[in-house]
């Protein structure tokens, strides 16, 4: 009855699990292309972008407006149609600046698609103010007793294409003597180099401080879980801060770290990322301001800078706008010395172990040219590299086993007397050279493994789109082939954990195999809630990336013949499991009978 009673419990417990799972998937796991979703709505782009006097930090007596206000929802198209604008066109990037406020608000990765469709384009990262996808940067100044540009001057250039041979020079000439000039040149990745120039011609000093922006709305915005950050970011003193949200930025209206010198600052999403990097060892202050409607922004703005009248001063900040590829973060890391840059990937703990597993990755891929073939392999290689540590297992389960028949002699002897018992026993572990620890090896072993893994699977933008077999077009989604709408042939998509698919039910097959085949001593309640928990799995994963899935899969496949080779080398084992497990059977027969 007890038995009964808790295995009714076990089961009410699993099925409280796999209905809450479907919105804990998504605390945990992000789903596929979250960050550049068709949006649904449009913002207002009414977020004035902040400004005027003591916003922003300006001199006293100064003021200044960053930015500009949207009137309403604008069509992309038509935005991006407009005859002021500067083309991009470098080796991975495309799209415009708009001469109007010096906007760099027009940004395409023009190697990452927005879906796996033949027919999608590249991924829009940044878009010009009030238009859905609003994101866009901005460099200008603020100072006192000048006349200075702002987000509606119409800029000129000296130039129609911004290439990676071809810089494009923006000027202003304000009539009052001052002439100000932001020159932008841009790298064979995602890095834009932006100098800005204060040439005063007027008949005494100016005091400007220079200053660059970041401008978001959060409606493609990917969402920060407990696994993958995904919001403001940027890198101050000794660290990279990862503790600060769009939700909590909301709450706070503004946040500025107090952890020291700042190095980068900006937004990330699982996949992309957006930062200001300040040059020339300048110092810079720099804030997250919430502006309403969903809209967010960072600015950094560096020290008042007094132009004498004849001279010239200038600055130069850097521009990131790109995807989070790791050997293009630690390269700018490394090359231009941007402190932590690799850290805009969020890896966590164990990033000393993440990253390598991310190479390898990155490596096998490019020996078999299928990224699914890849996460095989690397199965296949976790596997072989454990190998003796779950031969050493085996052999203490077999220790274990055979040390059985003593050890419940000295149980029965020193009943009375638990401290002497536990004297006895370990003599005896001595005695018979066995370890009972030994067999925990191996599971500890694999679970910074398997989190490694699953870290490398969610941050790894190499897998994003990747095709492996037949139906599964992309490893970084869920399994497309779905066992309730029978794949696709009905008009419905299965949420959550209904969303089963094939790779969850090899899953739930194969851990189920590799139970049976290891016979276990337990009591039958414990049992039937083993013979439960691969099913239970099953639902549960099933949310989870078909890349996740195929390394549990083929990891499985293989304990399975690892199982299969070791209990050949040690019969005893399986010989042992059974006799007992048969002598447990029959014990509770005759209990049921009398």
């Amino acid at each position: 009855m007890d038995n009964q009673r808790n295995l009714l419990l076990a089961v009410v417990l699993c099925g409280l699990l796999i209905l809450g799972w479907d919105a804990g998937v998504k605390y945990f796991y992000p789903q596929a292309d979250q960050a550049q979703s068709a949006p649904q709505t449009a913002s207002t782009g009414a977020d004035a972008q902040g400004a005027a006097t003591g916003d922003v930090g300006s001199p006293p007596g100064g003021s200044s407006q960053l930015g500009a206000e949207a009137s309403g929802p604008v069509d992309l198209a038509q935005a991006l149609a407009s005859p002021e604008r500067i083309r991009i066109d470098a080796p991975r990037v495309e799209g415009s600046i708009n001469l109007i406020g010096a906007r760099v608000d027009d940004i395409e990765l023009k190697d990452h698609r927005e879906t796996i469709d033949d027919d999608s384009g590249p991924v829009q990262l940044f878009a010009p103010l009030g238009t859905p996808g609003q994101y866009f940067a901005q460099f200008g100044w603020i100072g006192t007793g000048v006349s200075l540009p702002t987000a509606q001057t119409i800029w000129e250039a000296d130039a129609e294409v911004l290439t990676e041979n071809q810089p494009v020079t923006l000027t202003y000439n304000n009539g009052e003597g001052q002439t100000f000039a932001i020159r932008f040149s841009i790298d064979e990745n995602y890095m834009v180099t932006a100098e800005q120039s204060v040439t005063n011609n007027g008949a005494g000093p100016v005091v400007v401080q220079p200053y660059g922006l970041i401008n978001r709305n959060t409606i493609n915005a990917s969402p920060s879980t407990f696994n993958a950050h995904s919001g403001p970011i940027g890198s101050f003193g000794d660290s990279v801060d990862y503790s600060l949200d769009y939700e909590d930025l909301a709450e706070s209206g503004t946040y500025t770290s107090d952890n020291g010198r700042v190095h980068w600052t900006g937004f990330s999403d699982i996949y992309w990322l957006s930062a200001l990097i300040p040059q020339d060892n300048s110092e810079a202050t720099s804030t997250f301001r919430a502006l309403g409607n969903d809209v967010f922004r960072t600015d950094m703005i560096y020290a008042p800078e007094t132009v004498p009248a004849g001279a010239t001063a200038t600055h130069s900040a850097l521009l990131f706008a790109g995807a989070k590829e790791t050997v293009v973060l630690d390269q700018y890391r490394d090359s231009l010395g941007i402190d932590k840059f690799g850290k805009a990937i969020d890896w966590g703990w164990f990033e000393w172990f993440v990253k390598p597993m991310v190479w390898l990755l990155r490596t096998l891929y490019e020996f078999a040219g299928n990224f699914g073939v890849a996460i095989i392999l690397l199965t296949i290689i976790i596997r072989g590299a454990l190998f003796p540590i779950a031969q050493k297992q085996f052999a203490s389960m077999a220790g274990m086993k055979a040390v059985q028949p003593k050890m419940k002699a000295i149980q029965e002897r020193y009943k009375d007397d638990k401290q002497k018992q536990q004297q006895e026993i370990m003599a005896l572990y001595k005695k018979e050279g066995v370890n009972p620890l030994a067999g925990c090896l191996p599971l500890l072993v694999q679970i910074p493994i398997f989190f490694a893994l699953y870290k490398a699977l969610i941050l790894a933008i190499e897998m994003r789109h990747k095709p492996f077999v037949l139906w599964i077009e992309d490893l970084s989604a869920p399994d497309p082939a779905k066992i309730l709408n029978l794949f696709g042939l009905l008009p419905f998509e299965p949420a959550g954990f209904l969303g089963i698919g094939v790779l969850a039910i090899l899953l739930g097959v194969t851990m189920w195999l590799t139970f049976k085949l290891n016979p276990s001593a337990m009591d039958p309640m414990q049992q039937q809630i083993f013979n439960f928990m691969p099913w239970v799995l099953m639902f549960v994963m099933a949310p989870f990336a078909a890349g996740l899935l195929l390394y549990w899969v083929t990891s499985n496949v293989l304990t399975l013949a690892q199982q299969s080779y070791l209990y050949s080398k040690h019969p005893q084992l399986r010989a042992a499991a059974e006799k007992e497990k048969a002598e447990k059977e029959l014990a509770k027969k005759r209990e049921e009978s009398s």
